[in-house]
């Protein structure tokens, strides 16, 4: 009854129940479509940061253990490999610091049996008489001694450049002389490997003063060497701590040599390509093949590559050997050094004596880098106009058919197109047979019109011609009034008390006027700038020919950064470590006679593009010892890397703009920048500079670095043309003594003004002959101010490239005859 009552109220059920607002599905998911849809699949990214985020702090400090862990196993791997079975020997160089210091008593102390080792080998050094190769059974390690002489400094430097420690002996008392000071500061500026301090005599002192006298020494090397530990050498137990601090102490790397892979000559042997003139067994001027013997280190060595011979310079390859190891560690076996795997190996019968020789690699001609030092120059190629065969043909026969006009004076060539010549209009008249005598009489009154005009124009051109002279006449009679109250020998007088009196006030780059020649004429090279940092100069426009020579990259950072990968990931080639036999081609003879008058030959196999030359940039610092001005241009001495030559730079400063101002000499205060014409060296290597006296000896100039290799770099020389403020009014002053004529006033009008006292302006107008000008400034001068006038022009170093250093300059101090019977020839 209730519910009937209800339904016929009108009252429904869940009329009032409440009704939520649909989701409208669009564009957007929502959570949980999301999470069903990539359930499973999480991304890397999100992986990869969650992961990193919710690494613990466990986890983390374990990570960082093995990152520690895995740098010192490669550190002490290459720790223990240098000296082993499977590396090279130790290469130690022994070297005098001091007059009095023996190193021969050194390197006799080493090779007692009391020092635990074994001499397998003497003079395994080629060029060097008092070497020897040193077996440690105690320590399971081999060593290569050599006693360099300090005499010839770009030996030293050769050999410090290959040696993996060195050895320096100090006097008891005075520690190195002036000389060993010189020695120290060329090593640390090419870069010192690892190095041992060694001093004999301390035995020989009383117990009381030996601890005062290795107190004073110490304090004495501390000033270069602040870490290094002081061994003394006197007995066989003092040698084998010593043996034993060379074999496990730290391998300094040294930028410029573990990238590239070196060789020190061990063994040398020259053949001749045939018979030369005068001998039939070889003469001086003749070439040949060079076969040089011993270990390789660094980088892998390929027989492709180019090798660079310190002092020499770049040869080829024809193939790699792989002759029986010298200097085993175990001495019941002589084992050969074992080729690559994978590799076929060729074996070549030698004599009954001797071991065979394993081919390691031939080099491929055809992909063999070449010799090409400089680009091939074709004087066309900066020729974009020129013509073709045909070309040339159809102008010929357009000159010969050529008609000459005659048109108004003033008349341009576009306007001379639209003349009618006389020919044209007979030959219209020709084929016109049917005009009429209307025409006629109309072409007649355009003739007297063109006569007309004509005559206008003539007219015009008189008047023009007459103001011209109007208008000279009066500048010439304002110039002739001016110079009638000018007194000549008064204005000479005065310049030459003026100059006088301001020489020795001069700005470096301040320069006279000549009296005798225009300055238009004697400056038409240099030209002025608004601003020396913003203004715009081109650096290609008017290029020198050498550039034409020289090559050039378009980034040399990636280009750099590309090869030392490539060079770093290539392992085709002898390793590290190898006993190899390189057979160098056509070598002068002269490289053999070098070995045979007691130098060391260094050997450095060369990356891409470093045979060729470019424009180079060193960053280097004077060096305290040399007080002597170094000009611009100055022929130099340069050790770049390996790279041993002769050179004659531009000094300009280190700025990041992209100009740069040339310094006339190397300053002593501030970093400079040189720039030299040399082969493409890729950095980091280090950089010295030496200067040859007319006695032979070397002076260090400077140290520095490799910076880059750009021949866009523009340097600009600078010139200062100063004049004196005659007449000074408010806002302008009459300035004489800068030019001498009015054309060089004209000529120089639109360059800027400026003054020692900082005011700025420029030339208004000339004033007479004789060089007087009115100038306008931004405020009023100063009686004692002088007005300067900035002058620029791109300046380029010269090329006197000469990598055959040692056979041109008497380096050495000792003299060496050569026979060419004591010559190793075959």
């Amino acid at each position: 009854m209730a519910a009937n009552e209800e339904k016929q109220q009108g009252h429904r059920p869940g009329v009032y129940k409440q009704k939520n607002k649909g989701h409208k599905h669009g564009k957007h998911r929502t959570k949980g479509e999301i999470e069903r849809e990539n359930k499973g699949r999480v991304s890397v990214t999100t992986l990869t940061k969650k992961q990193r985020k919710e690494l613990g702090k466990m986890d983390r400090r374990h990570k960082a253990n093995q990152l520690r862990k895995t740098k010192k196993d490669q550190v002490l791997m290459e720790k223990r490999r240098l000296g082993s079975r499977d590396g090279p020997p130790h290469l130690v160089a022994v070297v005098s610091l001091h007059a009095n210091a023996d190193a021969g008593a050194v390197s006799k102390l080493l090779r007692g049996e009391g020092a635990g080792g074994v001499v397998h080998l003497e003079r395994c050094v080629s060029g060097v008489g008092d070497s020897f190769g040193l077996i440690v059974p105690r320590f399971k390690q081999r060593f290569t001694f050599l006693n360099q002489s300090t005499d010839d400094m770009h030996s030293l430097l050769d050999v410090a450049k290959v040696a993996d420690s060195l050895v320096f002996v100090l006097d008891s008392t005075e520690g190195w002389d002036t000389y060993g000071d010189h020695c120290l500061s060329c090593l640390f500026a090419q870069g010192l490997a690892s190095h041992a301090l060694v001093c004999q005599g301390l035995s020989d002192i009383s117990v009381k003063k030996r601890v005062d006298f290795r107190k004073a020494l110490s304090k004495i090397t501390e000033v270069r060497f602040p870490d290094s530990r002081l061994f003394p050498l006197d007995s066989d137990q003092d040698a084998t701590l010593l043996l034993r601090h060379l074999g496990s102490q730290r391998q300094r790397k040294l930028g410029f040599r573990s990238r590239r892979s070196h060789l020190l000559a061990e063994r040398v042997a020259f053949t001749p390509n045939g018979p030369m003139e005068g001998s039939g067994s070889g003469g001086p001027s003749g070439l040949g093949t060079l076969r040089v013997s011993g270990y390789v280190r660094g980088r892998a060595l390929h027989a492709n590559r180019l090798v660079h011979i310190s002092g020499h310079g770049d040869f080829q390859l024809s193939q790699i050997d792989a002759p029986p190891d010298p200097l085993p560690l175990n001495l019941t076996t002589v084992r050969a050094t074992k080729p690559g795997r994978g590799r076929d190996v060729e074996m070549q019968d030698g004599d009954e004596s001797e071991a065979p020789v394993r081919v390691l690699m031939k080099a491929d001609p055809s992909s063999r880098e070449s010799l090409q030092v400089e680009a091939a120059v074709d004087p066309m190629d900066g020729e974009q106009t020129w013509p073709t065969e045909q070309e040339l043909l159809d102008a010929e026969e357009a000159r010969k058919n050529k008609r000459v006009m005659k048109v108004p004076k003033g008349t341009s060539d576009y306007q001379a197109t639209w003349i009618i010549d006389e020919d044209e209009e007979e030959e219209n008249g020709e084929t016109d047979e049917e005009s009429s005598d209307d025409d006629d009489g109309d072409d007649l009154m355009d003739e007297a019109m063109d006569g007309e005009d004509e005559a206008a124009s003539e007219d015009e051109d008189d008047e023009e011609e007459e103001e011209e002279e109007v208008f000279s006449t009066e500048r010439g009679g304002a110039d002739q009034r001016y110079d009638d109250n000018m007194d000549e020998a008064a204005e000479e007088e005065g310049l030459k008390r003026y100059r006088e009196a301001r020489s020795h006030e001069l700005f470096p780059d301040e320069v006279d006027t000549p009296l005798d020649a225009p300055a238009r004429i004697r400056f038409q090279r240099y030209r002025g700038l608004k601003s020396f940092r913003s203004s715009p100069w081109d650096p290609m426009e008017n290029l020198p020919l050498d550039y034409s020579r020289i090559f050039q990259f378009q980034s040399f950072e990636r280009t750099r950064r590309r090869i030392l990968a490539e060079a770093a990931a290539d392992e085709d080639g002898a390793m590290d470590g190898w006993y190899v036999t390189l057979h160098i081609i056509d070598v002068p003879v002269s490289v053999m006679e070098s070995v045979q008058s007691g130098k060391p030959l260094v050997l450095v196999s060369l990356l891409p593009h470093e045979q060729k030359m470019s424009v180079m940039h060193l960053l280097v610092q004077r060096h305290p010892s040399n007080t002597e001005p170094i000009k611009s241009k100055e022929e130099l001495v340069f050790h770049c890397g390996f790279r041993r030559f002769r050179a004659s730079p531009i000094f300009s400063q280190h700025t990041t703009a992209d100009k740069h101002k040339m310094e006339r000499f190397l300053r002593p205060d501030a970093p400079t920048v040189v720039s030299v014409y040399a082969p493409i060296t890729f950095p980091p290597a280090g950089v010295l500079l030496f200067k040859q006296r007319n006695d032979g000896v070397q002076d260090l100039v400077a140290t520095g670095s490799l910076l880059s290799c750009d021949p866009r770099r523009v340097v600009l020389k600078r010139i200062v043309l100063s004049g004196h403020p005659f007449k000074i009014n408010r806002r302008s002053a009459v300035v004489r003594y800068m030019f001498f004529n009015r054309d060089d006033i004209m000529w120089f009008k639109p360059v800027e003004l400026r003054t020692k006292w900082g005011r700025r302006g420029h030339i208004k107008d000339a004033l007479g002959t004789h060089g007087h000008m009115k100038c306008v400034f931004d405020n009023q001068l100063r009686s004692q101010d002088t007005v300067l006038m900035n002058l620029y022009k791109r300046v380029y170093p010269r090329w006197t490239y000469d990598p055959y250093v040692p056979s041109q300059l008497p380096w050495f101090k000792k003299e060496v005859t050569i026979e060419m019977d004591d010559l190793d020839m075959e």
